[in-house]
């Protein structure tokens, strides 16, 4: 199993970014996927998921309005648009990929394959 996430960096308050996670070495289309995050001294946070087919898309209340999730099963890839960047959504963001039962969960421990995160750097 390879995830590999990229697109992090730094960006201004009211900026953009572009996450994207490539997975390779298991079916892609059996998952659905998380994103999460974990910023300094707090705990990992669920931010959004995708169901298999993406016909279920949810958000955290913070980030819901300004983050769009979407995947390519073509391209086994995953990705997070994130617009209207706020100070405290500057974290390291995960991609998490879960099965069934679940088609989706805020819980870190239901999911079985994890990316390394990329960090997310937003100024004021």
């Amino acid at each position: 199993v390879q995830l590999q996430a990229c697109g992090g960096g730094l960006a201004q308050a009211g900026g953009s970014l572009r996450l994207s996670c490539a997975a390779s070495g298991f079916t892609f289309d059996d998952y659905h996927i998380g994103w999460f995050r974990q910023a300094p001294g707090k705990e990992r946070e669920w931010v959004s998921c995708i169901s298999d087919s993406s016909d279920i898309r949810l958000y955290r209340y913070s980030v819901e309005g300004r983050f769009t999730i979407s995947r390519d099963n073509a391209k086994s890839t995953v990705y997070l648009e994130m617009n209207g960047l706020k100070p405290e959504d500057t974290a390291v963001y995960y991609c998490a990929f879960i099965k069934a039962p679940w088609r989706w969960s805020k819980i870190a421990s239901r999911y079985d394959h994890w990316g390394q995160g990329t960090l997310v750097t937003v100024s004021s």
